[in-house]
């Protein structure tokens, strides 16, 4: 956590404004209806905002990883997927255009589909249902493209010289990541893909003969796994403020999807 400065007003309660944040989350509450123990909600919320442009979640979430591995207590067989977050009206509004050197995207990762305004939420879980990446896009975006991005963002630090573990054993997805160059990426990494084909992949293949080439490997019993990052996405969406969006930033909204994946983690 982020000391106190040398020189200027020290920081509030680090613990009091972390049950602040938690509570409006936990609960889908307006921030001004914080109860009064937990302190005012603008400090609250400016920390909130302060800790995701700086990476202090991201940081403290890392740190958490880094101990879990220390302990070998990381499954690195890993499941990926999305999962759609409605997007309450209050999340639209916000102004269109930079970030102003936030890393705030231009449409605030809100998308309009048929369900209405909408979040994606495309996560990586390990094989006892724990986060290990998150990325937020628009509702709309499409699980294929923002898979190696989801992948990228994987970064467990090591407690003693060496790089950063970025590569799990095993990746584990659905119908919707069987594209080619997704098995490619895959390959050119050494890691192992449980994929299964679409049907209409498959027939196109039986179609070709035998230009259409050999099926890609698929093990069957690893695939029971994929269940992990099910239970993650519902350990996640036990936050209503999670399974319902309600800020007009994503990083505030990532920075929360962090704090629920940091006490995910420090229950371990």
């Amino acid at each position: 956590m982020p000391a106190d400065p040398v020189r200027g007003r020290r920081w509030a309660d680090h613990r009091r404004m972390l049950e602040a944040i938690a509570w409006k989350y936990r609960t889908c509450s307006p921030w001004r209806d914080l109860p009064d123990e937990l302190g005012p909600f603008q400090t609250a919320h400016k920390r909130l905002l302060r800790w995701a442009v700086d990476g202090t979640w991201q940081r403290i979430f890392a740190a958490l990883l880094t101990a879990a591995d220390a302990e070998d207590d990381i499954g690195w067989t890993a499941s990926v997927d999305s999962t759609v977050c409605r997007a309450h009206q209050h999340a639209a509004g916000a102004r269109r255009g930079g970030d102003g050197g936030r890393g705030e995207p231009a449409d605030h990762a809100i998308g309009r589909s048929h369900r209405g305004l909408s979040t994606k939420i495309h996560l990586a879980s390990d094989a006892r249902a724990r986060p290990l990446a998150l990325v937020v896009t628009a509702g709309q975006a499409g699980d294929a493209p923002a898979f190696t991005t989801a992948m990228a963002a994987i970064r467990v630090p090591r407690t003693g010289p060496g790089r950063p573990r970025t590569r799990p054993d095993t990746v584990i997805a659905d119908r919707a990541y069987s594209a080619r160059a997704i098995r490619s990426h895959l390959r050119e990494r050494h890691i192992r893909a449980v994929i299964p084909q679409p049907v209409d992949q498959i027939r196109n293949r039986l179609r070709r003969g035998s230009r259409g080439g050999r099926p890609p490997g698929f093990d069957t019993e690893a695939y029971k796994e994929r269940n992990a990052v099910e239970r993650c996405i519902g350990r996640l969406k036990q936050w209503r403020g999670l399974a319902m969006r309600t800020d007009k930033l994503a990083i505030a909204y990532q920075a929360a999807l962090h704090l629920a994946a940091i006490l995910i983690w420090s229950r371990r």
